[in-house]
């Protein structure tokens, strides 16, 4: 049961990034370009999503357990460390760069699109990165 709802969770998250044109990195891209041809789609897009998960985020944190039974644990809010920044800050540059941010560069990989595979590789290295990097301070 839990993979089928992630799965389904997962194709309305592509098809709400495909039907939104956030896959499109032109758009993205767009929005970043305050001083010139600004394209105001993904504050619309981020406005949908912030009233959708507000009041689940609201619910869940009320009942501590996913609907499935699975407890939830939410990240601490106020704890801004070493890690969270420099993650925000590869994440921004990669994103500002690129105009492709994980979600819809999983989408973009079905389209055959050369640079879906290469910003995924990009993705799957850091990740490496990180676990390469995790293993070390734990051997300390």
């Amino acid at each position: 049961m839990r993979f089928f709802t992630a799965l389904v969770a997962g194709l309305l998250f592509g098809a709400g990034l495909l039907v939104s044109g956030m896959t499109d990195p032109a758009n993205v891209l767009g929005f970043l370009d305050i001083f010139g041809e600004w394209r105001p789609q993904l504050a619309y897009v981020m406005g949908a999503a912030v009233l959708t998960a507000a009041p689940t985020f609201w619910a869940m944190r009320r009942r501590r357990q996913s609907l499935l039974g699975t407890p939830i644990d939410f990240p601490d809010r106020r704890r801004v460390d070493k890690p969270l920044l420099a993650g925000a800050t590869m994440f921004g540059v990669g994103w500002g760069l690129s105009g492709i941010c994980p979600g819809p560069g999983i989408v973009l990989l079905a389209s055959g699109h050369g640079m879906a595979y290469l910003f995924m590789a990009a993705v799957i290295a850091g990740i490496w990165m990180v676990k390469l990097a995790g293993n070390k301070e734990d051997s300390r």
